[in-house]
């Protein structure tokens, strides 16, 4: 199992065009644990495997499956920056999750408008 969690990290990682220090960096990790993590050398923890999943805007099961196809993140930023800090990481998190957690709301709300 944690051989898929691991590529799925690294898939989702790289076609976010991060790399292995910032998400490090954000978990509060070093980034050779995170490459562990990676290759299945180490089995991700909760704590970190949710981290992860939140600065990449995936959700968890996402990362449990041995083949997720094309699966896009609910919501994508793009910006530019030549230094990001681990306080910068973590705003730009907090804004998705309060975007994802407003988008959350609005579609049960439509949904229950239906009803």
């Amino acid at each position: 199992m944690s051989i898929y969690i691991g590529k799925n990290i690294k898939r989702f990682r790289e076609k976010s065009g991060i790399n292995q220090s910032e998400i490090a960096e954000y978990c509060g990790i070093h980034r050779e644990l995170l490459s562990y993590y990676e290759t299945g050398k180490r089995e991700v923890s909760l704590l970190h495997l949710e981290k992860i999943a939140e600065f990449l805007n995936i959700e968890i099961d996402v990362f449990l499956e041995e083949n997720p196809g094309e699966i896009k993140p609910e919501l994508e930023l793009t910006f530019r920056a030549n230094e990001l800090t681990a306080t910068d990481f973590d705003s730009i998190t907090y804004f998705k999750r309060i975007v994802k957690n407003y988008l959350k709301m609005k579609n049960i709300q439509s949904h229950g408008a239906e009803a």
